[in-house]
């Protein structure tokens, strides 16, 4: 068992599984562009069934000419927090073994993206920044904007910044602010059978 961040493991884990975790509260400073790369670069190191590597990263940094472009494609709730991070990302997987035309359809290029966003919040945490992904953002407005073909699935969103103290956050989202916890490993990992729940 590893406890760490005020959280405990029911096994031996490496302590950076446990101190990463998703806040709100960023301090705004701007990321240098190579800062950001290097976990875009960790990000594309992802496993990848048949090596397809699906993903796609289509980001800003703040105080660039697309930031507020992209903020407002966040969900109005999630635009009050991330505006103060340093760096947003939309992740988007692409959906066929090679070309759409030979219609070749990838099981796991869902799967696959979010793997490669794990590997990105944890080369963000080694870095000394922290990463929040999210659902709340505005995926089709994001498929307009950017142009995003058929075959692709716009996935998530992700801010990337430095963590400040929580009282840069509204009340609701200050209540909110700690590393969750998680269910007990049993509930979620069965030895030879499936338990629905």
């Amino acid at each position: 068992m590893t406890k760490s961040n005020n959280r405990e493991s029911q096994y031996p884990i490496e302590p950076l599984f446990l101190d990463r975790w998703s806040p709100r509260a960023f301090t705004g400073e701007v990321i240098e562009e190579a800062a950001l790369l290097s976990m875009l670069d960790a990000a594309h190191w992802a496993p990848s069934s048949a090596n397809q590597q699906p993903w796609r990263f289509i980001y800003a940094l703040k105080g660039s000419d697309d930031w507020d472009k992209f903020v407002a494609l966040l969900v109005e709730s999630n635009q009050e927090w991330a505006k103060n991070a340093s760096a947003l990302i939309f992740v988007v997987s692409k959906g066929f073994n090679g070309d759409i035309s030979e219609g070749r359809k990838s099981y796991t290029h869902s799967f696959d993206a979010g793997t490669a966003w794990g590997y990105l919040a944890l080369q963000a945490k080694l870095s000394g920044f922290y990463a929040h992904g999210m659902g709340g953002i505005e995926h089709d407005k994001i498929r307009q904007t950017f142009d995003i073909p058929e075959g692709y699935r716009v996935e998530a969103g992700i801010a990337v910044g430095r963590l400040a103290d929580k009282s840069v956050l509204s009340e609701r989202n200050r209540e909110r602010e700690f590393p969750s916890q998680r269910k007990p490993l049993s509930e979620v990992a069965f030895n030879g059978k499936f338990i629905a729940g």
